[in-house]
């Protein structure tokens, strides 16, 4: 079922009942970047090249004329006729790694040449061999443009394809059969199959005929692999001994606060937070693009140096904002606590009217530290919300992205239905910022209305995911050193 932990993707085929609640688009777009840069990551760690500075190229075609009505995406080598499997079905291949970054390529364009190969063969049998190495935040097609390619292929196309064979899918391959699951059948995801390992192709292709590009041959199979992964990234495994003492990213914010002479507000935090709200706080869609993993890394590497950091030098805005999700996303514990996670999954059986005052209830037992830097980051996201005719990011929709990315759960993985309750309660903190953060004075309404700070009574609700989570509020201490990856 989706969200338990190590599930196979086959458990969320296309067509398969929804989720009880529904998931907004954005919020599973945040997770399918996410995903999308653990994989860019992964494959750095091994050494395995995802992001080309330029596309390789697939070698001279001879039969390729320059005269071909679509030579301008022909050239790449992106899509292959190659033979046929051992029924005598054609077999066109799909290789991502061919594809060039997406301003290089006309991604209509590519739809119609698809359109244009596949309209020689499907009036017989035929699969596809779909290779998704090198797949990355460069150079993929928008979620947008995935839709509406499908809807493109009406009945003719699909009748009469057979197979689709997924070779060496990832995690953000599980997300996104969750953002088009509305629109595909049952029968054709039937169709799909996935193999974490070129070899299991050989029983059903002539595997001589297949044109398999090398860095797909060289890919290394492995701890990407659907069926050893979760649907929401795990926490992660402390690593071994205390962080670099120069470190700035991924270690408790009380040794940054130690670092930073008793500063309770993170560096990376505050620099990235002061840019944006100098020179980003009308970028139309801000917080929601991604950047280069290699841009990313080598900020993580100034930063961890203890070097200055300029983003005037990168001449991207979406840089320092990705910064700043990256920062929330490798705290060993998330800001707002493993011991918050169940409480804030009972939001949504909290009364409207009530909603707020529980959400401040919940935030008293937050370590001093934690609330502090929360309130600091939730005050400039109002900022960016107040901005929404601009930037299109109202507080909904920074809650979609920022949600994921201030809790998850200490074991295992959150399921597809907890996004719902853990971006709602992140818009109202974002909403109802002044509200929410009303300092010591919410305290003393809490108390008057018989809602105790110590979390017992009040207007979340005692049973259900809250149940037996309460507790008096912790005074502020170091973090254990737990989380997860990005």
């Amino acid at each position: 079922m989706p969200g338990s932990s190590g599930a196979d993707i086959r458990t969320l085929r296309p067509g398969s009942p929804a989720p009880q609640q529904s998931v907004s688009r954005l919020a599973l777009e945040e997770l399918a970047e996410i995903e999308l840069q653990r994989d860019e990551e992964a494959a750095a760690a091994l050494g395995t090249v995802r992001r080309p500075l330029v596309a390789p190229s697939a070698g001279p075609d001879p039969a390729l004329s320059m005269n071909h009505p679509f030579y301008d995406v022909a050239r790449h080598g992106i899509l292959q006729v190659a033979g046929e499997d051992r029924l005598g079905r054609r077999v066109v291949t799909f290789s991502c790694c061919r594809m060039p970054p997406s301003h290089e390529l006309n991604h209509r364009r590519l739809l119609e040449y698809l359109k244009y190969t596949l309209d020689q063969y499907v009036e017989s049998d035929y699969i596809i061999v779909y290779f998704h190495h090198g797949l990355n935040s460069r150079n993929k097609p928008s979620l947008g443009w995935l839709q509406s390619a499908y809807k493109e292929f009406d009945r003719r196309y699909k009748k009469n394809l057979k197979a689709l064979y997924v070779v060496h899918p990832t995690n953000f391959i599980k997300v996104l059969w969750n953002i088009l699951r509305p629109l595909i059948s049952h029968k054709f995801g039937k169709k799909v199959t996935y193999f974490n390992y070129l070899s299991e192709l050989h029983e059903h292709l002539k595997f001589d005929q297949l044109i398999v590009p090398p860095e797909v041959q060289r890919h290394p199979p492995g701890p990407r692999g659907l069926h050893r992964t979760a649907l929401i990234p795990p926490s992660r495994s402390p690593p071994p001994g205390r962080p670099h003492p120069q470190h700035r990213l991924g270690i408790e914010l009380e040794l940054l606060k130690d670092k930073n002479r008793g500063e309770l507000i993170p560096p990376v935090m505050r620099f990235t937070v002061t840019y944006l709200r100098e020179k980003g706080l009308r970028t139309e869609g801000l917080f929601r693009r991604s950047a280069s993993i290699q841009t990313v890394r080598e900020i993580q590497r100034l930063y961890n140096q203890g070097k200055p950091v300029n983003f005037d030098d990168y001449g991207d805005i979406h840089v320092p904002a990705v910064i700043l999700k990256t920062f929330l996303r490798e705290l060993p514990q998330p800001l707002l606590t493993f011991e918050a996670y169940e409480q804030i999954l009972g939001i949504t059986s909290v009364e409207s009217s009530l909603r707020v005052t529980c959400c401040r209830q919940i935030l008293q037992s937050l370590p001093g530290h934690n609330y502090a830097v929360l309130s600091y980051l939730m005050g400039f996201l109002h900022e960016v919300s107040r901005e929404s005719i601009f930037n299109k990011m109202n507080s909904s929709n920074l809650a979609c992205v920022f949600g994921l990315n201030l809790i998850w759960p200490s074991q295992g993985a959150s399921s597809l239905s907890a996004l719902v309750p853990l971006n709602l309660f992140t818009e109202l903190l974002i909403e109802y910022y002044g509200k929410v953060f009303s300092s010591r004075q919410a305290q003393r309404e809490l108390g008057a209305s018989g809602a105790p700070a110590d979390g017992q009574g009040g207007p979340c609700p005692p049973d259900g995911p809250a149940a037996g989570l309460t507790r008096p509020p912790m005074p502020p201490r170091p973090l254990t050193v737990t989380g997860r990856p990005l």
